[in-house]
């Protein structure tokens, strides 16, 4: 059985934001075809943290993806981010995924331990919150893209794929290890 992904990103909330570098991403991966993977799109959600968390907690209750990727724009950052951590006020929620292997030799992607204080943060806080409450195996992350120019797109997009294989993978071993040791 093939690891499915589900992958979100936001609508803009400045005027001067003629898109949303998140949603620019996911389109343009959309109609690749992964061999190891599938993916479902969750595309322009609401830059509300209580409707884009029930519309995505609503979609992961739903399709029951093995993996959730979050995306959202981070105009001042030169290179993606995966956030570590999520907060909502004094409570932290982590990332079950090991972040240093899924960086490990990317070029264009760091380790960010501040989701934000914003939307974004909202959401992955949300969701995680979810994923915990109702014990489900599901891997979580946050990935903040940068504005995505001419010069810097095959990259962040080379990156982007990669990060992707590296969750699937990560949660397809996850699974042979819970299987292994319920056998």
């Amino acid at each position: 059985m093939q690891t499915q992904i589900l992958l979100t990103s936001f609508q803009t909330w400045l005027p001067h934001q003629r898109s949303n570098s998140s949603d620019d991403l996911l389109g343009a991966i959309e109609s690749q075809l992964f061999p190891n993977f599938s993916l479902g799109f969750l595309r322009q959600l609401p830059v509300d943290i209580e409707k884009s968390s029930r519309r995505a907690i609503a979609q992961i209750d739903r399709t029951h993806p093995n993996a959730i990727l979050c995306c959202g724009m981070a105009e001042t950052r030169n290179t993606l981010t995966i956030e570590s951590t999520a907060w909502r006020g004094n409570k932290s929620l982590q990332t079950t995924l090991s972040l240093d292997s899924i960086v490990a030799n990317l070029s264009a992607t760091e380790i960010s331990h501040d989701a934000g204080k914003f939307v974004c943060e909202g959401l992955y806080y949300e969701v995680l919150n979810h994923i915990q409450q109702k014990q489900l195996p599901i891997s979580c992350l946050f990935i903040h893209v940068p504005l995505l120019t001419s010069h810097n797109f095959f990259l962040i997009s080379s990156d982007f794929c990669q990060l992707l294989d590296r969750v699937a993978k990560s949660h397809f071993s996850t699974k042979l290890q819970r299987d292994y040791t319920i056998s």
